[in-house]
């Protein structure tokens, strides 16, 4: 599931650790037991507790009054009252917790209503397309020359959320008036038709956006592993310069050796262009 970015984060976290009760409600369920039941629990022990209270003090008074069969007919129901209560089944623990759980993930899913897109939501089509956006984000976010921090870590750690979000929320739109509109596709353009090819337009171009940015993200991390490559291979040149001398070999036995340094200001050159093309993709795509 998506969540918009500017819900707070306990709210989205509680949001994304509950799908399959997000889903039950989305189809409709709602929680059956309320609070009241707790309510209603606490105000049968009182009502029990006060019950054979008085009965035990009524007991005393037969007492005092020598009836004491009475008494001892008054005492027994007062304790037995007790010992029921004491042995009244109580709800489970972890099903009060799982009630509790679904009341308030219930709670927030309306008062956060539009704020999320489930799997559900989507249809077919428009799970292919979000699982590209989805791709997409995953590529930047993860690649080392975003963890290294050679592009703008905080501005994508900010801004392809939004872009995920927006992408989201437009298909599960889309999805809906599919799926309302299927029977008006063949009378030609209306203005349902129109709103859905508006729909898939701009979450289309937003996809392809995201892609054309990975893509040079893509570019720069080859370039980036390639240097880095490069530059545990050229650690070692002293070493094979040692055994070349101590062999008595000339140096243009391994040519290939003398040419890390040139590789290495080529790849060098190759990721700052691939670097800066992805920053000119990031601008494009915040357009």
């Amino acid at each position: 599931m998506i969540v918009d970015p500017a819900v707070l984060r306990d709210v989205a976290d509680l949001l994304r650790d509950n799908p399959k009760i997000l889903a039950r409600i989305h189809a409709g369920w709602a929680p059956s037991h309320k609070r009241l039941g707790l309510v209603a629990g606490f105000t049968v022990k009182v009502a029990v507790t006060g019950t054979a209270a008085l009965a035990g003090l009524y007991g005393l008074v037969l007492f005092v009054a020598g009836l004491y069969t009475p008494f001892v007919v008054m005492t027994t129901g007062a304790a037995l009252m007790i010992v029921a209560l004491l042995l009244r089944p109580r709800p489970d623990a972890e099903v009060e917790r799982r009630h509790a759980l679904e009341r308030l993930v219930h709670d927030r899913s309306r008062e956060y209503d539009g704020r999320y897109v489930l799997h559900e939501q989507l249809d077919e089509p428009a799970r292919a397309l979000m699982s590209r956006a989805q791709a997409a984000v995953e590529q930047v976010m993860d690649s080392r020359v975003n963890v290294e921090g050679l592009l703008d870590d905080a501005r994508n750690a900010v801004m392809l959320p939004v872009h995920e979000w927006e992408i989201a929320r437009l298909l599960a739109k889309l999805s809906e008036l599919r799926g309302e509109r299927q029977e008006v596709v063949s009378e030609g353009v209306t203005p349902e038709v129109a709103a859905v090819a508006d729909a898939l337009a701009e979450a289309l171009a937003r996809v392809e956006a995201l892609e054309r940015y990975a893509g040079h993200v893509a570019d720069a991390e080859r370039a980036y592993r390639a240097r880095r490559q490069i530059e545990r291979l050229s650690a070692t040149l002293p070493r094979y310069e040692e055994l070349l001398a101590e062999s008595g070999a000339h140096g243009s036995a391994v040519p290939e050796l003398g040419g890390l340094s040139d590789d290495a200001d080529r790849l060098e050159q190759a990721l700052r262009d691939s670097v800066s093309s992805a920053h000119e993709a990031f601008r494009h795509l915040r357009g």
